[in-house]
């Protein structure tokens, strides 16, 4: 439906630039060019919204660095892939964990999403790394480049996770 997708690619713009707590209904639905009518309508409620906005977020993100990975046929894409998102003028590190620190201790739906989300990204990376101790090893050295990333406002911290990962996996830079 193209007003639900609309919506809720308004939401993400403004819930992942601003924080969720900051957005109201309203200023989605002038985003969105909807009526407040139809967006209760669409989401009868702001928490429906922002499941919806994570949802929508997660799928995307895992499915693109997903893609990048398996098409290089290298768990280090991860990083490469990591660095392009990194450089993104709106990045704002990772929507989960803003999410979560943000609404996490009140919405079990938003912790649980945040959970969801993080335990496929470690699948994604343990299947890619074809070990589950490596692959966990390797998920915490991308989230810790997430982080860094976001509060450092560079993409740096994704060549030296990858550089740190080319150490775990004893390959020569």
């Amino acid at each position: 439906m193209i007003q639900e997708a609309e919506v809720l690619a308004a939401a993400e713009a403004l819930f992942y630039e601003r924080g969720v707590q900051q957005v109201g209904m309203d200023q989605v639905r002038a985003a969105a060019g909807v009526s407040l009518k139809r967006l209760y309508q669409l989401f009868p409620s702001k928490d429906d919204l922002v499941i919806g906005y994570l949802t929508a977020r997660d799928e995307r993100w895992l499915a693109s660095v997903a893609a990048h990975a398996r098409a290089a046929d290298d768990v280090l894409a991860v990083f490469d892939w990591l660095a392009e998102w990194f450089a993104e003028p709106d990045f704002r590190g990772c929507a989960f964990v803003n999410s979560f620190g943000e609404l996490g201790g009140t919405s079990e739906a938003v912790a649980a999403i945040a959970r969801r989300h993080k335990e496929a990204f470690r699948q994604l990376i343990r299947d890619l790394a074809g070990d589950d101790e490596l692959g966990d090893q390797l998920t915490l050295l991308a989230e810790g480049a997430i982080t860094m990333a976001a509060i450092g406002g560079s993409p740096e911290p994704a060549q030296q996770a990858k550089r740190a990962a080319r150490a775990l996996l004893a390959i020569p830079a």
